[in-house]
Protein backbone atom coordinates (compact mmCIF):
# COMPACT_ATOMS: atom_id res chain seq x y z
CA UNK A 1 0.00 0.00 0.00
CA UNK A 2 0.94 3.51 -0.87
CA UNK A 3 1.86 5.98 1.47
CA UNK A 4 -0.19 8.30 0.16
CA UNK A 5 -3.26 6.16 0.81
CA UNK A 6 -1.94 6.34 4.34
CA UNK A 7 -1.68 10.12 4.90
CA UNK A 8 -4.92 11.86 6.37
CA UNK A 9 -6.97 13.72 3.92
CA UNK A 10 -6.55 17.49 4.23
CA UNK A 11 -9.90 19.15 5.00
CA UNK A 12 -10.66 21.70 2.09
CA UNK A 13 -12.15 24.87 2.77
CA UNK A 14 -14.50 26.10 -0.05
CA UNK A 15 -14.65 30.02 -0.60
CA UNK A 16 -17.90 30.91 0.66
CA UNK A 17 -19.98 33.23 -2.10
CA UNK A 18 -21.12 36.59 -1.20
CA UNK A 19 -24.67 36.60 -1.04
CA UNK A 20 -26.52 38.44 -3.37
CA UNK A 21 -27.02 41.80 -3.57
CA UNK A 22 -30.44 42.76 -4.46
CA UNK A 23 -31.10 46.06 -6.99
CA UNK A 24 -28.18 47.72 -5.35
CA UNK A 25 -27.86 48.74 -9.35
CA UNK A 26 -29.57 48.55 -12.58
CA UNK A 27 -28.77 46.08 -14.86
CA UNK A 28 -26.34 47.30 -17.71
CA UNK A 29 -27.59 47.87 -20.89
CA UNK A 30 -26.97 45.06 -23.74
CA UNK A 31 -23.93 45.26 -26.15
CA UNK A 32 -21.81 47.44 -22.97
CA UNK A 33 -18.54 46.58 -21.52
CA UNK A 34 -19.29 45.63 -17.78
CA UNK A 35 -16.18 45.00 -17.02
CA UNK A 36 -14.51 48.25 -17.35
CA UNK A 37 -14.61 50.65 -14.11
CA UNK A 38 -17.88 53.03 -14.24
CA UNK A 39 -16.95 56.68 -14.71
CA UNK A 40 -18.17 59.61 -12.43
CA UNK A 41 -20.61 61.22 -14.64
CA UNK A 42 -20.54 64.98 -14.80
CA UNK A 43 -21.50 67.16 -12.10
CA UNK A 44 -24.31 68.95 -14.51
CA UNK A 45 -25.59 65.68 -15.79
CA UNK A 46 -26.69 62.97 -13.44
CA UNK A 47 -26.10 63.57 -10.04
CA UNK A 48 -25.29 60.86 -6.95
CA UNK A 49 -28.24 60.47 -5.57
CA UNK A 50 -26.64 61.96 -2.28
CA UNK A 51 -25.87 64.63 -3.44
CA UNK A 52 -28.81 65.75 -5.23
CA UNK A 53 -30.68 65.21 -1.67
CA UNK A 54 -28.11 67.42 0.16
CA UNK A 55 -28.92 70.11 -2.72
CA UNK A 56 -32.40 69.72 -2.03
CA UNK A 57 -31.86 70.27 1.99
CA UNK A 58 -29.80 72.72 1.48
CA UNK A 59 -31.59 74.83 -0.91
CA UNK A 60 -34.27 74.66 1.27
CA UNK A 61 -32.86 75.89 4.11
CA UNK A 62 -31.03 78.65 2.48
CA UNK A 63 -34.51 79.76 0.86
CA UNK A 64 -36.79 79.88 4.32
CA UNK A 65 -34.02 81.51 5.99
CA UNK A 66 -33.02 84.11 3.62
CA UNK A 67 -37.07 84.86 3.32
CA UNK A 68 -37.41 84.85 6.97
CA UNK A 69 -34.49 86.98 8.00
CA UNK A 70 -35.03 89.39 5.32
CA UNK A 71 -38.66 89.74 6.72
CA UNK A 72 -37.41 90.66 10.10
CA UNK A 73 -34.26 92.51 8.78
CA UNK A 74 -35.56 95.59 10.55
CA UNK A 75 -34.69 93.34 14.02
CA UNK A 76 -31.83 92.42 12.39
CA UNK A 77 -29.15 95.18 13.91
CA UNK A 78 -25.00 95.58 13.19
CA UNK A 79 -23.04 96.51 9.92
CA UNK A 80 -25.46 96.30 6.85
CA UNK A 81 -24.67 96.43 3.13
CA UNK A 82 -27.69 94.83 1.04
CA UNK A 83 -30.88 93.51 2.71
CA UNK A 84 -31.20 90.53 0.61
CA UNK A 85 -27.89 89.77 0.83
CA UNK A 86 -27.50 90.34 4.64
CA UNK A 87 -30.52 87.71 5.09
CA UNK A 88 -28.44 85.22 2.60
CA UNK A 89 -25.27 85.90 4.84
CA UNK A 90 -26.69 85.72 8.01
CA UNK A 91 -28.56 82.45 7.29
CA UNK A 92 -24.89 81.12 6.51
CA UNK A 93 -23.04 82.35 9.51
CA UNK A 94 -25.95 80.89 11.59
CA UNK A 95 -25.98 77.22 9.86
CA UNK A 96 -22.83 77.22 10.34
CA UNK A 97 -22.44 78.55 14.10
CA UNK A 98 -19.90 80.59 12.92
CA UNK A 99 -21.84 83.88 14.43
CA UNK A 100 -19.52 87.02 13.90
CA UNK A 101 -21.95 89.38 15.70
CA UNK A 102 -21.61 91.74 12.87
CA UNK A 103 -25.37 91.26 12.22
CA UNK A 104 -27.31 90.32 15.58
CA UNK A 105 -31.37 89.77 15.89
CA UNK A 106 -33.04 92.75 18.51
CA UNK A 107 -36.16 91.63 18.93
CA UNK A 108 -37.40 88.64 20.83
CA UNK A 109 -39.05 87.22 17.60
CA UNK A 110 -36.25 87.18 15.48
CA UNK A 111 -33.83 85.47 18.46
CA UNK A 112 -36.59 82.90 18.29
CA UNK A 113 -35.81 82.82 14.82
CA UNK A 114 -32.51 82.75 14.92
CA UNK A 115 -32.95 79.99 17.41
CA UNK A 116 -34.94 77.53 15.43
CA UNK A 117 -32.25 78.07 12.41
CA UNK A 118 -29.31 77.32 14.15
CA UNK A 119 -30.35 73.78 15.42
CA UNK A 120 -31.96 72.71 12.29
CA UNK A 121 -28.71 74.11 10.67
CA UNK A 122 -26.61 72.08 12.67
CA UNK A 123 -28.62 69.44 11.69
CA UNK A 124 -28.19 69.89 8.21
CA UNK A 125 -24.35 70.37 8.52
CA UNK A 126 -24.67 67.08 10.16
CA UNK A 127 -26.69 65.26 7.55
CA UNK A 128 -24.29 66.74 4.80
CA UNK A 129 -21.22 65.48 6.25
CA UNK A 130 -22.59 62.23 6.47
CA UNK A 131 -23.62 62.17 2.74
CA UNK A 132 -19.99 63.68 1.68
CA UNK A 133 -18.47 60.91 3.60
CA UNK A 134 -20.65 58.46 1.92
CA UNK A 135 -20.16 59.83 -1.57
CA UNK A 136 -16.42 59.97 -0.54
CA UNK A 137 -15.71 56.36 0.32
CA UNK A 138 -17.75 55.21 -3.06
CA UNK A 139 -15.73 57.40 -5.33
CA UNK A 140 -12.34 56.01 -3.46
CA UNK A 141 -13.52 52.46 -3.52
CA UNK A 142 -13.23 52.93 -7.40
CA UNK A 143 -9.60 54.81 -7.33
CA UNK A 144 -9.01 51.82 -4.84
CA UNK A 145 -9.71 49.46 -7.48
CA UNK A 146 -7.66 51.55 -9.66
CA UNK A 147 -4.98 51.79 -7.78
CA UNK A 148 -4.58 48.51 -6.59
CA UNK A 149 -3.78 47.39 -10.72
CA UNK A 150 -0.95 49.92 -10.62
CA UNK A 151 0.14 49.65 -7.05
CA UNK A 152 0.47 45.60 -6.44
CA UNK A 153 2.79 46.54 -3.22
CA UNK A 154 0.79 48.69 -1.67
CA UNK A 155 -1.86 47.63 0.67
CA UNK A 156 -5.90 48.65 -0.13
CA UNK A 157 -5.78 50.46 3.50
CA UNK A 158 -2.46 52.32 2.53
CA UNK A 159 -3.86 53.60 -0.62
CA UNK A 160 -7.04 54.44 0.44
CA UNK A 161 -5.52 56.28 3.60
CA UNK A 162 -3.12 58.29 1.26
CA UNK A 163 -5.45 59.35 -1.95
CA UNK A 164 -8.35 60.36 0.90
CA UNK A 165 -5.56 62.08 3.40
CA UNK A 166 -4.24 64.27 0.59
CA UNK A 167 -7.58 65.00 -1.29
CA UNK A 168 -9.56 66.27 2.06
CA UNK A 169 -6.02 68.19 3.35
CA UNK A 170 -5.60 70.00 0.23
CA UNK A 171 -8.80 71.03 -0.13
CA UNK A 172 -9.10 72.62 3.27
CA UNK A 173 -5.26 74.33 2.21
CA UNK A 174 -6.96 75.66 -0.80
CA UNK A 175 -9.51 77.58 1.09
CA UNK A 176 -7.76 78.95 3.64
CA UNK A 177 -5.62 80.29 1.05
CA UNK A 178 -7.99 81.71 -1.04
CA UNK A 179 -9.64 83.35 2.00
CA UNK A 180 -6.67 85.27 2.78
CA UNK A 181 -5.96 86.18 -0.26
CA UNK A 182 -9.08 87.52 -0.47
CA UNK A 183 -9.57 89.37 3.17
CA UNK A 184 -6.10 91.04 1.86
CA UNK A 185 -6.38 92.06 -1.28
CA UNK A 186 -10.42 93.04 -1.62
CA UNK A 187 -10.86 93.53 2.39
CA UNK A 188 -7.80 95.10 2.67
CA UNK A 189 -6.69 93.42 6.15
CA UNK A 190 -3.30 92.60 7.09
CA UNK A 191 -1.87 89.25 6.49
CA UNK A 192 -2.15 88.14 10.31
CA UNK A 193 -5.49 89.70 10.72
CA UNK A 194 -6.70 87.94 7.48
CA UNK A 195 -5.21 84.50 8.71
CA UNK A 196 -6.61 85.07 11.86
CA UNK A 197 -9.71 85.87 10.57
CA UNK A 198 -9.64 82.77 8.09
CA UNK A 199 -8.74 80.46 11.08
CA UNK A 200 -11.58 81.71 13.38
CA UNK A 201 -14.23 81.25 10.38
CA UNK A 202 -13.02 77.33 9.64
CA UNK A 203 -13.36 76.84 13.06
CA UNK A 204 -16.66 78.07 13.12
CA UNK A 205 -15.00 80.26 16.56
CA UNK A 206 -15.95 83.55 14.85
CA UNK A 207 -14.94 86.64 17.31
CA UNK A 208 -16.20 88.66 15.14
CA UNK A 209 -13.72 91.62 15.95
CA UNK A 210 -12.51 90.86 11.80
CA UNK A 211 -15.22 89.52 9.38
CA UNK A 212 -16.88 90.12 6.13
CA UNK A 213 -18.12 93.29 5.93
CA UNK A 214 -18.98 94.40 2.22
CA UNK A 215 -21.44 93.75 -0.31
CA UNK A 216 -18.50 91.56 -2.22
CA UNK A 217 -17.15 90.19 0.74
CA UNK A 218 -20.14 88.97 2.06
CA UNK A 219 -20.95 87.52 -1.47
CA UNK A 220 -18.04 85.67 -1.73
CA UNK A 221 -18.61 84.77 2.51
CA UNK A 222 -21.73 83.20 1.39
CA UNK A 223 -20.10 80.15 -0.49
CA UNK A 224 -16.74 80.47 1.28
CA UNK A 225 -17.84 80.08 4.70
CA UNK A 226 -20.09 76.78 4.04
CA UNK A 227 -17.89 74.77 2.14
CA UNK A 228 -14.53 75.71 4.49
CA UNK A 229 -16.75 74.93 7.46
CA UNK A 230 -18.33 72.06 6.15
CA UNK A 231 -15.06 70.86 4.73
CA UNK A 232 -12.72 71.14 7.93
CA UNK A 233 -15.56 68.93 9.68
CA UNK A 234 -15.19 66.20 7.27
CA UNK A 235 -11.11 66.37 7.53
CA UNK A 236 -11.57 66.05 11.51
CA UNK A 237 -14.50 63.17 11.28
CA UNK A 238 -11.72 61.46 8.37
CA UNK A 239 -9.06 61.95 11.47
CA UNK A 240 -11.43 60.24 13.86
CA UNK A 241 -12.22 57.64 11.31
CA UNK A 242 -8.57 56.65 10.91
CA UNK A 243 -7.42 56.42 14.53
CA UNK A 244 -10.58 54.10 15.22
CA UNK A 245 -9.63 52.18 12.57
CA UNK A 246 -5.77 51.95 13.32
CA UNK A 247 -7.66 50.81 16.88
CA UNK A 248 -9.66 47.94 15.48
CA UNK A 249 -7.02 47.42 13.40
CA UNK A 250 -4.42 46.29 16.32
CA UNK A 251 -7.41 44.77 18.17
CA UNK A 252 -7.68 42.37 15.19
CA UNK A 253 -3.97 41.68 14.83
CA UNK A 254 -3.53 41.28 18.82
CA UNK A 255 -6.49 38.63 18.20
CA UNK A 256 -4.94 36.41 15.64
CA UNK A 257 -1.66 36.20 16.63
CA UNK A 258 -2.36 35.36 20.37
CA UNK A 259 -1.81 31.82 21.11
CA UNK A 260 -4.92 29.53 21.97
CA UNK A 261 -5.80 28.69 25.67
CA UNK A 262 -7.67 25.72 27.17
CA UNK A 263 -10.34 28.06 28.19
CA UNK A 264 -10.84 29.89 24.77
CA UNK A 265 -11.43 26.23 23.39
CA UNK A 266 -14.12 26.15 26.10
CA UNK A 267 -15.72 29.41 25.23
CA UNK A 268 -15.37 28.64 21.28
CA UNK A 269 -17.17 25.28 21.81
CA UNK A 270 -20.75 26.35 21.41
CA UNK A 271 -22.22 23.47 20.70
CA UNK A 272 -20.09 21.50 24.55
CA UNK A 273 -19.02 18.64 22.36
CA UNK A 274 -15.40 18.71 23.59
CA UNK A 275 -14.61 19.80 19.59
CA UNK A 276 -13.99 22.79 17.92
CA UNK A 277 -15.16 23.00 14.50
CA UNK A 278 -13.57 25.52 12.06
CA UNK A 279 -17.40 27.62 12.13
CA UNK A 280 -17.39 27.44 16.32
CA UNK A 281 -13.56 28.83 15.76
CA UNK A 282 -13.92 31.69 13.43
CA UNK A 283 -16.70 32.67 15.24
CA UNK A 284 -14.80 32.45 18.31
CA UNK A 285 -12.41 35.03 16.35
CA UNK A 286 -15.08 37.50 15.37
CA UNK A 287 -16.34 37.64 19.24
CA UNK A 288 -12.94 38.53 20.08
CA UNK A 289 -12.37 40.97 17.29
CA UNK A 290 -15.62 42.84 18.21
CA UNK A 291 -16.66 42.41 14.56
CA UNK A 292 -19.92 40.64 15.89
CA UNK A 293 -21.65 39.66 19.23
CA UNK A 294 -23.25 36.69 21.25
CA UNK A 295 -26.88 38.50 20.22
CA UNK A 296 -25.67 38.42 16.87
CA UNK A 297 -25.23 34.46 16.71
CA UNK A 298 -28.35 33.94 18.75
CA UNK A 299 -30.20 35.28 16.23
CA UNK A 300 -28.97 34.16 13.22
CA UNK A 301 -29.29 30.90 15.31
CA UNK A 302 -32.77 31.19 16.12
CA UNK A 303 -33.59 31.84 12.14
CA UNK A 304 -31.57 28.91 10.87
CA UNK A 305 -33.46 26.99 13.40
CA UNK A 306 -36.61 28.03 12.35
CA UNK A 307 -35.84 27.58 8.70
CA UNK A 308 -34.40 23.74 9.34
CA UNK A 309 -38.26 22.20 9.68
CA UNK A 310 -36.81 18.62 9.56
CA UNK A 311 -34.31 19.20 12.62
CA UNK A 312 -31.92 17.20 10.72
CA UNK A 313 -29.36 20.19 11.43
CA UNK A 314 -28.80 21.30 8.00
CA UNK A 315 -30.83 23.18 5.20
CA UNK A 316 -32.58 21.89 2.31
CA UNK A 317 -34.39 23.23 -0.12
CA UNK A 318 -37.21 21.15 0.81
CA UNK A 319 -37.26 22.90 4.15
CA UNK A 320 -37.01 26.19 2.72
CA UNK A 321 -40.17 24.60 0.99
CA UNK A 322 -41.89 23.31 3.90
CA UNK A 323 -40.98 26.85 5.74
CA UNK A 324 -42.86 28.90 3.68
CA UNK A 325 -45.61 26.88 2.88
CA UNK A 326 -46.26 27.31 6.76
CA UNK A 327 -45.71 30.83 6.71
CA UNK A 328 -48.69 30.97 3.81
CA UNK A 329 -50.76 29.20 5.65
CA UNK A 330 -50.59 31.53 8.80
Amino acid sequence: MSSSANAPKRRVLRRIRSAPQADLAPPAPAGKDNGSIPCAESIFGNLHPSIKQVAIYLTIYLGLGTLSFYLVKDDITGKKTNNLLDALYFCVVTMTTVGYGDLVPNSAATKLLACLFVFSGMALVGLIVSKAADYLVEKQEILLVKAMHLRDKTGPTEILKEATTKKTAGIIGVLMVAGTVFLCQVMKLGFIDAFYCVCSTVTTLGYGDKSFSTSGGRLFAVVWIMVSTIGLAQLFLYVAEVFTESRQRALVNWVLTRKMTTGDLEAADIDCDGHVGCAEFVLYKLKEMGKITQEDIMLVTEEFEGLDVDQSGSITASDLFLAQSTEAKN
